[in-house]
């Protein structure tokens, strides 16, 4: 085994993991930012989004067809806001068909594979924490993940080699998103 470049770990030359967590905004606009960055060197990039099922309405979906194919987006969440709580069944088959997804992103080895909301999805229970991080561990070298969401899990950030918080310092009381900014 070989020491991990980043993180000291031992390991088996596995890709990167960086993990956007907290209550402030720019965990998703982080991630994009990264994809986007990528495949405008030419490299493949594959966003798989959890409880998001908004397509045409948001930026990071619509500009898919400018960019081209070293660009693929995919949503597994359903219109509409997910009850944390209790999320409804459906919520939680979409998820497992995000996470089977990505096992079949990863096997195509992509430069950048976002997990788009993923944090927050193990929290509530969509997704369980063993099978995510199980995923994690056959990042192939060349790949780097980005996990987002808010409340990530102690074992996701243990196995992340960079963990990054957003906290809002400043803002309005009451959060609305704007067209272009925010989706």
């Amino acid at each position: 085994m070989q020491a991990h470049a980043r993180t000291g770990h031992a390991s088996t030359k596995m890709g990167k993991v960086y993990l956007w967590t907290g209550n402030g905004w720019g965990k998703t606009t982080s991630a994009i930012g990264a994809a986007v960055r990528a495949a405008g060197h030419g490299y493949k990039v594959t966003i798989i989004q959890f409880m998001k099922g908004r397509g045409e309405e948001i930026g990071e979906y619509r500009i898919r067809k400018k960019i081209g194919l070293k660009y693929e987006i995919r949503q597994f969440g359903r219109t509409g806001w997910i009850n944390l709580k209790k999320p409804a069944k459906k919520d939680k088959e979409l998820a497992e068909k995000g996470l089977k997804f990505a096992y079949s992103a990863l096997k195509k080895k992509p430069f950048i594979l976002v997990l788009d909301e993923i944090n927050l999805a193990v929290r509530i229970g969509l997704l369980d924490e063993k099978e995510v991080l199980k995923l994690l561990n056959k990042i192939p070298e060349k790949t780097t993940v980005y996990l987002t969401g808010r409340q990530a899990t102690a074992g996701l950030k243990k196995r992340a080699d960079f963990v990054n918080e957003i906290r809002m310092i400043k803002g309005p009381k009451k959060i609305k998103g704007e067209k272009g900014i925010d989706y």
